[in-house]
């Protein structure tokens, strides 16, 4: 099946400011990984997983036939493959942020496209544009619209830096500090999160002058502080920074938590011990948090599910 494992990712910085031209950083997160397989015997879920795909490559069809230039499929040997009962076999948590249908995505036109675009080769770039578009069209069946980012972040298995819609590149990120105090963590919502409703939510939003002037000189002024404070390991500016952005998102983009979580919210911008923030468009699955003493974020967050993702 061609590259056998993808895996997911986590967007630090990002969620729906890259909507309006913010800056992006997205990384791969190697704890979770799917991977195409041909089941020896029928298991309850990857039968389901393969009607998932049957659908999939209906829809896959019709887009390779509306852009035959652009996007192309061996969909004889796909469709083959599916009927035989090929599956996802995949550890990603669905509606929690960090990529399932884009790892899927990925796998698909690794094993599949025609004329792809090898995530081996000198990528410019105009050919990471390209995949972007053309992974954003495939990802497009599973959230109603999609950037394209979380299938190429699977892909190419590398940090993505988003400058701008027009403007991205791979790029390092500062080493990472095995046993450092600071960290950053996904805290578990313990509920399903759909991207569909949350993106209409903030479309909406969108039409409010107010909101439009918050998003521009709050929102995506400390996103963009964050990133390059995260790049350049500037952590006592990032943690300043991303304090800041925890307050804008909780005071505007409250419908993206769930509920049960904004007391835990406030309670880490007003002590200091860690600061939240959207994984994704939130409404569920993982919160992504910041701290600077991970430690004591776990006694503070006792009884939560906490999976540490970067120590710094």
């Amino acid at each position: 099946m061609k590259r056998s494992l993808f895996y997911s990712k986590i967007l630090l910085f990002g969620e729906y400011g890259i909507i309006k031209d913010s800056k992006g950083l997205a990384i791969p997160y190697n704890f979770y990984k799917g991977a195409l397989k041909r089941p020896d015997e029928k298991r309850e879920e990857a039968c389901r997983s393969n009607t998932s795909l049957a659908a999939y490559v209906a829809y896959l069809e019709k887009l390779s036939a509306e852009n035959p230039e652009t996007i192309a499929f061996d969909m004889a040997h796909l469709k083959e493959d599916v009927a035989s009962g090929m599956y996802f076999d995949s550890s990603i948590p669905q509606g929690y942020g960090v990529g399932s249908s884009g790892a899927l995505v990925a796998a698909i036109y690794d094993a599949y496209a025609l004329d792809k675009i090898s995530a081996e080769e000198s990528l410019t770039r105009e050919k990471l544009l390209a995949l972007k578009a053309i992974f954003g069209k495939m990802e497009s069946f599973f959230h109603g619209t999609s950037s394209g980012l979380d299938p190429l972040n699977s892909y190419l298995s590398i940090p993505i830096l988003i400058h701008s819609k027009d403007s991205i590149e791979p790029t390092g990120l500062p080493s990472e500090v095995v046993g450092g105090k600071g960290a950053v963590f996904l805290l578990d919502s313990g509920t399903v999160g759909e991207t569909a409703p949350m993106v209409s939510i903030f479309m909406e939003n969108m039409k409010n002058e107010g909101f439009q002037s918050m998003l521009k000189t709050e929102f995506i002024k400390y996103t963009d502080a964050c990133i390059d404070d995260f790049l350049k390991g500037n952590f006592k500016s990032l943690f300043a920074n991303v304090k800041k952005l925890s307050s804008v998102v909780l005071q505007n983009f409250k419908p993206m938590i769930p509920q049960q979580f904004h007391t835990l919210w406030r309670q880490g911008i007003e002590s200091g011990d860690y600061f939240l923030k959207l994984c994704g468009s939130g409404g569920g699955g993982y919160i992504l948090g910041f701290t600077e003493d991970i430690e004591r974020a776990k006694r503070t967050l006792a009884g939560h599910k906490i999976e540490v993702v970067y120590q710094l």
